[in-house]
């Protein structure tokens, strides 16, 4: 690693709530994008409002931006991130066949649930004033599977997958110097080339899975994922590109 990308600022704080519900709090007084890191969280939460677990030794952190792009660019950020975190497990443990992405915004060990990514907009008034892009990782422990909802992936962590020690603030390091890289590139280049990297490290791409929104569900071919981050499933009515949905295999 070459060190702390220096356009972006660090907060390491003992314990907190959340770290997204920190970065509320203080996303006023942000002065440039902001790492802020909990070593240990008392109210994490994941997608829908599930509660994310965060025993000591994992990682919890949430990187405070202020966006300038409309909302719809502004949220494939949780590519960007996904990228990132993807990159930052393969600098930690040196295994990148282990790893893969899965939609909308978890990342995958050995088929199994390893972090997960939770994007909120703050202060949002004609557009999003402030973005928080919430990461939750198992570095030394998984939930207990009995507590999550029928057919949710696997949770591991990392250690227990590949044996790798690494605390919050070595894997902070190697994710923050993973996004800043591919910040710059989607800030330079768009969404496309984000789209590509992330269609190459996919979970599940070209078999059948299942989306479901609500109580509706949809069984399909994954196909690809377009321009403005849908799931393009390819299902017995035809194509179709569905934005938001859980995902099982």
């Amino acid at each position: 690693m070459s060190g702390w990308p220096v356009e972006y600022a660090r907060r390491v704080l003992s314990t907190v709530d959340s770290t997204n519900a920190e970065a509320a709090r203080t996303a006023t007084e942000m002065t440039q994008p902001t790492w802020i890191l909990a070593r240990e969280q008392t109210a994490g939460r994941g997608r829908r409002g599930r509660v994310w677990a965060n025993p000591p030794g994992n990682f919890a952190a949430t990187l405070l931006l202020r966006p300038t792009e409309a909302p719809h660019l502004t949220a494939l950020r949780s590519f960007v991130a996904a990228l990132a975190l993807h990159e930052a497990f393969v600098t930690v443990s040196g295994r990148p066949e282990a790893f893969s992405l899965k939609w909308p915004n978890d990342v995958l060990l050995n088929g199994g649930k390893v972090a997960g990514i939770l994007l909120e907009s703050l202060g949002v008034f004609h557009g999003v004033s402030y973005l928080a892009v919430g990461i939750g990782v198992n570095l030394i422990a998984a939930p207990d599977p009995a507590q999550l909802e029928e057919r949710a992936v696997r949770p591991v962590s990392l250690m227990s997958e590949t044996g790798a020690h690494v605390t919050p603030e070595e894997f902070l390091e190697a994710l923050a110097i993973a996004y800043a890289a591919y910040e710059t590139q989607f800030q330079t280049y768009g969404f496309e080339p984000i789209r590509q990297a992330w269609l190459a490290r996919a979970a599940k791409l070209g078999e059948v899975i299942t989306a479901r929104t609500g109580n509706t569900e949809r069984v399909g071919t994954f196909e690809t994922l377009d321009e403005h981050g849908n799931l393009v499933l390819r299902t017995a009515q035809g194509r179709e590109a569905i934005p938001a949905a859980d995902v099982f295999f």
